[in-house]
């Protein structure tokens, strides 16, 4: 695949964005909790120099759509559709679960990867997902918030070992030892833009962008969890 994407994620701590153009890949990335407003256009305009193009000449824009913080992803998205307005370009959401699974591919060659950003409120959000021959993410859980107690409770053992990524699993470690599962700690706390990009070549290659009125957020919140579990669908 060859295309020119920028994305861009603040839905949680981490601030990134990331510029692919014809498979080379132009990152900055910083955790900064409460200066996303404040970081991520001068990230923009710095890939951009990097890489010698102009946003007008991108082919997409693509952002974290969630779930993550509910500031954090209306600030992506806000200021996403305003790039992408500006410069009359399509856009891509990609779940900020599924990038950390990409994320957790990229350093370490993890296929199978159990995704769990903390929510607050006790709950987490959460999604499992397996690496196909493609380089595409299939969902195994589909995404949901739930409570970590209840989504120990209802899990299952299997065979396979699954890395775990993102800020929930230290967050409420004495309820996810009930896991059924097998898993094997990760380093990947956040999503990142990085990761948001190559995901984002996927949609673009099948069509799958939308008008920059039309980039909605994934905040899971209205999801009844424990419907959403494996066993209870």
């Amino acid at each position: 695949m060859s295309a020119k994407i920028l994305a861009l994620d603040t839905a949680t701590e981490n601030c990134s964005v990331a510029l692919l153009v014809d498979d080379k890949v132009y990152v900055r990335s910083e955790v900064a909790p409460r200066d996303h407003t404040k970081k991520v256009l001068p990230m923009v305009d710095e890939v951009l120099k990097e890489a010698g193009v102009a946003l007008a000449e991108l082919d997409a824009l693509a952002y974290g759509r969630g779930p993550g913080s509910f500031t954090g992803v209306r600030i992506g998205i806000g200021i996403a559709q305003g790039l992408a307005f500006g410069a009359d370009l399509p856009m891509i959401g990609v779940s900020t679960l599924e990038a950390m699974a990409q994320g957790s591919y990229r350093k370490h060659g993890a296929e199978h990867v159990a995704c769990a950003i903390d929510a607050r409120m006790s709950e987490v959000y959460w999604g499992r997902f397996a690496r196909q021959e493609d380089g595409t993410w299939s969902p195994v859980d589909a995404e949901c918030v739930v409570p970590p107690s209840v989504l120990a409770e209802n899990s299952t053992a299997d065979e396979q070992l699954w890395r775990t990524a993102g800020t929930g699993w230290a967050a409420y470690q004495n309820d996810l030892e009930g896991i059924q599962f097998k898993t094997e700690e990760g380093d990947v706390l956040f999503p990142d833009a990085e990761d948001i990009v190559y995901l984002a070549q996927f949609e673009l290659a099948k069509g799958n962008t939308v008008e920059a009125e039309a980039a909605s957020p994934t905040y899971l919140r209205d999801t009844v969890a424990w419907k959403k579990l494996p066993g209870r669908e």
